[in-house]
């Protein structure tokens, strides 16, 4: 292997958006997380039933430089 592709390779990104889904009614939204951090878990307002509620870590969705 030559000097060249291993300095032409890409680098990983350092954060990665996700989308973030309510466990109460299914609201969706997109954030942005660190690639080596846990999955995330919040709490957040719930525009469905206008109250907060926990929202989990559904997939990823692409990464950010």
């Amino acid at each position: 292997m030559f000097l060249t592709n291993i300095l032409l390779k890409k680098a990983k990104s350092k954060n990665i958006m996700v989308m973030m889904e309510s466990i109460v009614t299914g609201h969706k939204f997109n954030t942005v997380r660190e690639r080596l951090a846990d999955k995330l878990e919040l709490i957040r307002f719930d525009p469905f039933i206008q109250r907060e509620s926990i929202y989990k870590e559904k997939k990823k969705i692409r990464s950010i430089k």
